[in-house]
């Protein structure tokens, strides 16, 4: 088969299209043909090596390693203990998240365990659902349900869900892969949405449910808006404290990428929870995701789309910025 394989950490010259073997199928396994493969910000931080990281936490390389979580297709097999899936079965998937080069995405063909697989919604195309499960999962492990007890090494406690009905609710970075689900998923759960983005993502923002809307290259949301139930920065890092001071005594902050977040004294003297999770696969999510999917009720967005040859161009274009939606890589 064709794949998209590492054999060094680096930039996006080190991503190479060529010839793979075939996954091996174990026990609890269905091989999936794919159709569409999303890009996600973890695919881009293995090929780097995770150079953001502490050096302890950078991984080894066992190369050649291909990346990719996110897929949608149809099955072609199934192993030992499937009951649930069938040949021709079309499906969607975050595959083996978290783990360290073991997704394998970016290929014509990929082994996914079978609790990690939902049936595809019917209602959207292989792009479309291809773009959603990593993102989608984030948002609503988030702010849902978070459906795992797998600890966040980031933090030395569970996260902490915040009912949401009702509550005004800040999502930073409202048009990116993460932001856009949030604005929806928030508004679904009946909460008042404030969406930051640029100017040029307004008209999208505002379409997904948001009430309001800040031009981030106008205007510093930090310096406008009060009283906030929750900020979801989808951005994080060691900017994320700058929403302290817009939050409500009691009101939760949830960065996304909380590495470089240092306003820990400060929020617990002004009352304010912070709270993070790491994503995990759940095919039981994905399911009942699926009818929301088709319902129309959550919509993925597409940035743009670029064939599995050219995945070495649909990291540069990562690395742009400003990505509104998803970047999915057409595999059949």
């Amino acid at each position: 088969m064709k794949a998209v394989r590492l054999h060094e950490f680096g930039g996006p010259e080190v991503l190479r299209y060529e010839d793979a073997p075939m996954p091996e199928l174990k026990d609890g396994e269905v091989l999936v043909k794919v159709h569409a493969s999303a890009v996600n910000p973890p695919d881009w931080y293995l090929r780097d090596g995770y150079r953001s990281l502490p050096p302890e936490w950078q991984p080894e390389g066992d190369f050649p390693m291909i990346l990719g979580t996110d897929i949608s297709g149809v099955v072609q097999a199934v192993s030992n203990g499937v009951n649930n899936f069938k040949v021709g079965d079309e499906v969607y998937s975050m595959v083996r998240f978290f783990s360290i080069g073991e997704s394998k995405g970016y290929a014509e063909y990929v082994s996914v365990p079978a609790e990690h697989l939902a049936i595809k919604p019917g209602k959207i195309d292989h792009v479309h659902a291809a773009g959603a499960p990593m993102s989608l999962l984030t948002a609503w492990q988030f702010l849902v349900e978070v459906g795992h007890d797998h600890p966040n090494p980031l933090q030395p406690h569970p996260h902490i869900l915040v009912p949401l009905q009702g509550k005004t609710v800040l999502v930073n970075g409202a048009a990116g892969g993460v932001g856009h689900f949030a604005v929806q998923v928030a508004k679904l759960q009946g909460a008042t949405v404030i969406g930051v983005a640029s100017g040029k993502h307004e008209a999208l923002v505002r379409d997904l449910g948001a009430d309001e809307f800040i031009d981030y290259t106008k205007t510093a949301a930090e310096d406008v808006v009060r009283n906030l139930d929750l900020v979801v920065d989808t951005v994080g890092g060691a900017s994320t404290e700058r929403f302290l001071k817009t939050m409500k005594r009691g009101g939760a902050l949830f960065p996304v990428y909380p590495l470089g977040f240092e306003g820990g004294a400060e929020a617990e003297k002004l009352g304010i929870t912070v709270s993070s999770l790491q994503v995990r696969s759940s095919g039981a999510q994905l399911a009942l995701l699926a009818k929301l999917l088709d319902e129309g009720s959550i919509q993925v967005v597409i940035d743009s789309t670029f064939p599995l040859s050219a995945t070495r161009e649909a990291h540069e274009r990562a690395a742009k910025g400003h990505i509104q939606g998803k970047i999915v890589l057409t595999v059949a």
